[in-house]
């Protein structure tokens, strides 16, 4: 088979049309934060709290992916989702910090069970040969409407009135729940158990996936360091208008739907390992120079690259993850990798804004630029061992936790 499927398109644009919600909340959600407080602290803190759920529901979600039927996991995700986000558009006008906290934390939560499903998902709808592909254009739908799209939008929508972009976020989750696909004979019953160990112990003998892991923890560490008071360094420093900064993030998008639609291809050209150590590179130096950013224009075409190289990092990582990962585990090994990845999040949120309010509002990208090349450096034997991985992503699994999984 060449072509994906017609349940990978139903998937895509379920995809498409939630991001794009998720686009106008991302650049609203800072925009009303400063309407009510210019502390980097506090501001700090809505963003951390989106990612609170990975701490605490990682795991379990995993587990429940493996467990129940995906589907219905990821349908009740987006329909919890819709009623959170509704309820924000209804209190935005009158809401504080505190509000947008509760509401960052609630969908958050959503975000874990989906996340964790709609990856374990794919490979039953998707030819592990074509995951790469499959991934890329999942990764330029997701860029379209969080980074190209929904932010203009969004910043647009909240300038005619605060309830505007939380209201528009609530019917793009019901409108991509309606469209999730459900493949004809797929089973509904629930397996009898799925201990969460399994996919700690399967990912602790895989040498480059908990490599990968560690190294995702220390770059979505740095990348919240730096981004946590992105829109004060913009709106403050560069002197970006509220409806520039949605602009500014949609700049970022052109590099990584460009890296969605092409990446597959580099990949296929230079090899899974080549193209985790060259993202990783790149990545390290657009942010060091982000934080020496004279003007908005220079910002914005460091964010476009930035963007590029990390698609070309998402693609492979987790078509590599879905490829050799066995089904039945896919679940749980992927709830630990965000786990480990993703923890660090919240850390890497509080730090970044405790820092802009030490030293300055672009002292976090260097020292993310510089964490991040000192990371790829202690990974890069293991990369560099890995360069006999085939093009399409394979190589020999490890041994399972438990026979016969």
């Amino acid at each position: 088979m060449t072509r994906l499927p017609p349940a990978y398109w139903r998937l895509w644009w379920a995809a498409g049309i939630t991001n794009v919600g998720d686009g106008a909340f991302t650049s609203a959600v800072p925009l009303l934060a400063v309407s009510v407080t210019r502390d980097p602290r506090l501001i700090s803190l809505v963003t951390a709290a989106a990612f609170v759920p990975w701490l605490l529901l990682a795991l379990p979600a995993g587990a429940w992916a493996d467990r129940h039927d995906r589907v219905r996991l990821m349908k009740g995700a987006q329909l919890a989702q819709a009623v959170v986000a509704g309820a924000l558009a209804l209190t935005a006008a009158h809401g504080g910090i505190a509000v947008l906290i509760v509401a960052a934390l609630a969908l958050g939560a959503g975000d874990v069970v989906f996340g964790t499903a709609s990856q374990a998902f794919l490979p039953d709808i998707v030819p592990k040969p074509l995951l790469p592909r499959a991934n890329g254009s999942l990764q330029a739908a997701t860029t379209i409407g969080v980074q190209f799209a929904g932010p203009p939008l969004g910043s647009l929508l909240f300038a005619l009135a605060p309830a505007l972009p939380f209201g528009l976020d609530a019917v793009s989750f019901a409108g991509s729940a309606a469209l999730i696909p459900t493949p004809p004979g797929r089973s509904h019953r629930t397996k009898p158990k799925a201990p969460i160990a399994e996919g700690l112990r399967w990912l602790a003998r895989h040498r480059l996936l908990r490599t990968l892991t560690a190294v995702l923890g220390v770059n979505t560490f740095c990348g919240q360091l730096a981004n946590a008071t992105l829109v004060l360094l913009a709106t403050q420093t560069l002197h970006v208008s509220p409806r520039g900064y949605g602009l500014l993030l949609a700049s970022a998008a052109v590099g990584s739907v460009t890296g969605g639609l092409v990446n597959a291809r580099i990949v296929a050209r230079i090899g899974p390992a080549a193209a985790l150590i060259t993202s990783l590179a790149v990545n390290a130096a657009v942010f060091a120079a982000i934080g020496l950013a004279p003007n908005a224009l220079v910002l914005g075409g460091l964010l476009a690259v930035n963007g590029f190289v990390t698609t070309l990092w998402n693609i492979v990582n987790v078509s590599l993850r879905q490829s050799l990962v066995p089904a039945a585990l896919l679940g749980r090994v992927t709830s630990v990798h965000k786990l480990l990845g993703w923890g660090l999040i919240p850390l890497g949120t509080l730090t970044g804004g405790l820092l802009a309010a030490s030293s300055g509002l672009r002292a976090p990208y260097p020292v993310a630029g510089t964490l991040r090349g000192l990371a790829l450096l202690v990974a890069l034997p293991v990369l560099l061992s890995a360069r006999n991985i085939h093009r399409t992503g394979t190589e020999p699994p490890a041994p399972p936790a438990v026979s016969g999984t």
